[in-house]
């Protein structure tokens, strides 16, 4: 999306809070800040700017800024069919999350990972340009290493709910012996094996 021009009454207006998008009943989007509708990829445009917006229900107001992330998510793996972020074994394993009890662990672990790959994006594409005259085999090690420190902390708590105690004690119905937990690791790559987990 092109950056348009912001007169002093439209800065003032964005310095009053996020940028506000409403949704018609007709399917539009409508831009309050630039007095215009918008499609999908200006949204879109907006994310990749880092521009903090929330799109609301012309009807009632509702915040629906999720349901429009995700109709862009959707648009953009339609597009990537050769490569998409979200195989279809991902997307399986990901319903099937949907009300399971570990629903809220694997939605912090997923945020994390993601903020670790955002954080590490940079540094990456810096040294991409000369991956083959470095040593990437290193950095990419960090990562894992990282991103496995994160799947232990994880595998830790889901242990500690399956057990029904708090962290670093074991269950006070559970003191005899705790039941071995066996959890399919899917990170890091060289780890691709099934772990248990005793206490």
């Amino acid at each position: 999306m092109a950056k348009a021009k912001i007169s002093q009454a439209q800065a003032a207006k964005r310095a009053d809070g996020p940028r506000i998008l409403k949704k018609y009943s007709n399917r539009r989007l409508y831009d309050t800040l630039l007095s215009r509708y918008i499609t999908l990829a200006d949204v879109r445009a907006l994310v990749l700017n880092n521009e903090e917006f929330v799109v609301r229900d012309a009807r009632n107001d509702h915040d629906i800024t999720r349901s429009i992330l995700l109709q862009i998510i959707v648009e953009q793996e339609e597009e990537e069919e050769e490569q998409p972020l979200f195989t279809m074994g991902v997307l399986q394993q990901m319903i099937r999350i949907y009300g399971d009890s570990l629903q809220g662990v694997f939605a912090r672990y997923l945020d994390k990972n993601i903020g670790l790959i955002v954080r590490q994006q940079q540094r990456f594409r810096q040294q991409v340009h000369n991956v083959v005259v470095r040593d990437p085999v290193n950095f990419l090690c960090q990562l894992t290493e990282q991103n496995l420190s994160l799947w232990e902390e994880m595998h830790e708590v889901i242990a500690v709910k399956k057990l029904g105690g708090s962290k670093g004690e074991p269950s006070k119905d559970n003191t005899e012996e705790a039941p071995e937990i066996r959890l399919p690791i899917s990170l890091p790559m060289d780890k691709m094996e099934e772990r248990p987990v005793t206490h």
